[in-house]
């Protein structure tokens, strides 16, 4: 018995349907990821639109808020530009303390980040945008900021760029996935 040709296509464009769904499976499995916990997390550095409160003990002239510039310093009193970006908050101090060790006798110098650059977040999230970062935020604190997950968001996968580099990798998406100040972070979009 023949099977008429219409059957015949159809099976055809089933298997052929069932190749490619087995196909993009296979693809999905072998993009590699960088899993959270071979993540370290890393002394925050300072970097363009950080607020600090610089305070220098019996010195008042110098003590005040500061914001570090589109250039990476920071326009001081006596000292001129200094340099902030790339050194973290005890790196700075050390840095202006010396600087300032040649205008005042034994400066004691206390630094805090007051404000920390925003992050940015994109892809499949209900309203991609700039945030103000807070203190230990997580990927899913980041996208309940945004809205939410869109219908179509890729749940177990995160990608996130750094500030300090210049490309994106892949982790793997959990409750304590961190953010960090300037990172941008992008929600993909799921294949099924």
């Amino acid at each position: 018995m023949t099977m008429p040709i219409w059957h015949t296509r159809r099976t055809l464009l089933r298997a052929m349907a069932y190749g490619a769904g087995v196909g993009a499976l296979g693809a999905c499995a072998a993009t590699p990821t960088t899993p959270v916990q071979n993540w370290r997390p890393v002394e925050y550095q300072l970097g363009p639109a950080d607020q600090l409160r610089i305070t220098v003990f019996n010195e008042p002239g110098l003590t005040g808020p500061y914001v570090v510039g589109a250039q990476g310093t920071i326009a001081y009193p006596l000292v001129g530009d200094i340099r902030a970006a790339g050194l973290t908050v005890p790196e700075f101090t050390e840095a202006l303390r010396a600087a300032l060790g040649e205008f005042v006798r034994t400066p004691s110098v206390s630094v805090e980040v007051t404000n920390y650059r925003p992050f940015f977040i994109l892809g499949e999230v209900q309203r991609p945008g700039t945030y103000p970062y807070q203190v230990d935020i997580t990927v899913m604190n980041a996208v309940a900021t945004a809205g939410g997950f869109t219908y179509r968001a890729n749940r177990s996968r995160v990608f996130i760029r750094h500030a300090n580099e210049a490309e994106e990798r892949a982790y793997d998406l959990t409750v304590s996935t961190p953010v960090l100040p300037g990172d941008t972070v992008r929600i993909g979009e799921r294949i099924f």
